[in-house]
């Protein structure tokens, strides 16, 4: 029997996201940063050549996007790429942390769909937390405003939205008017599929992000995302298309519906200085 795209996904950003946790421990301490630097290389590397080799088995006529290839001009014209990160937060990875990921998709050309075409067979496999999230997971039940505590509100550690604490103050002020008066807080996580995450396990309600970064960055987080019912688009609310000639996102907004629309009010403000 043929294995389906999702098993070819998820198995094999499981064996990368192995691999990455076995090169680590067998680098033992690590100290001092070139010692980190020199991991990080490795794991990057060696999780690419693992993901190339493992999709070249399985699907021999696809085309490969990955951060850590040369970019084949092949693909633009192909029906189908996968496109991969073998190792989003390196980073964090370099660090002994727990927010780093694998990610692993299929877009599949359809000339209806956005940029023209559709993303399927999405993992994201955060082998440190010993979990992997797949489009093919059972959908999360929809759920509103935490009672309890702050709404909570993703971001990059490193590159936040220049205009992201003026946003919160505003979300605030508008959670308010709807019963929510617990406030508004950040949190700083490592890889996007780690910050989705954190809204899929019920830490977080959203995730913004308007510095930009490429389509393997996003494009696995993106499809898991959408297939748990997340509002994931541009801030703008425009979908974001993947495949492009120059592989880049310049923004991301993913939450639940019920933060979302209001997060993406209290940004546009924030941009244009409203109170």
């Amino acid at each position: 029997m043929t294995e389906d795209d999702m098993r070819v996904s998820a198995r094999v950003a499981a064996e990368a996201g192995r691999l990455l946790l076995q090169l680590r421990e067998s680098f033992g301490p690590v100290d001092d940063k070139d010692r980190a630097n020199e991991l990080r290389k490795a794991a990057d590397r060696a999780c690419h050549e693992l993901i190339v080799a493992r999709l070249a088995e399985s699907r021999p006529d696809d085309t490969v996007l990955s951060e850590e290839g040369a970019d084949d001009p092949a693909r633009l014209q192909a029906d189908r790429v996968w496109i991969v990160d073998p190792l989003d937060g390196t980073w964090e990875f370099g660090q002994g942390r727990t927010d780093f990921a694998v990610h692993v998709v299929l877009w599949n050309r359809d000339p209806t769909a956005p940029g023209g075409g559709r993303l399927t067979a999405g993992t994201v496999d955060l082998p440190a937390q010993g979990l992997s999230r797949q489009v093919a997971d059972a959908p999360l039940p929809p759920r509103g405003l935490p009672e309890d505590r702050p709404v909570r509100i993703v971001a990059s550690r490193t590159r936040p939205p220049a205009t992201l604490d003026a946003a919160v103050a505003l979300l605030a002020e508008s959670l308010a008017t709807r019963g929510h008066r617990h406030g508004v807080e950040v949190m700083d996580v490592g890889s996007v599929g780690a910050k989705v995450n954190e809204i899929l396990t019920g830490h977080a309600e959203a995730y913004v992000h308007d510095t930009g970064f490429y389509e393997w960055d996003v494009a696995a987080p993106l499809s898991v995302a959408h297939a748990q019912g997340l509002v994931a688009s541009h801030i703008d609310t425009s979908a974001i298309a993947f495949n492009q000639p120059r592989p880049y996102v310049t923004d991301l907004l993913v939450g639940i519906p019920s933060v979302a629309d209001d997060l993406r009010e209290a940004m546009r403000r924030a941009a244009d200085g409203s109170a």
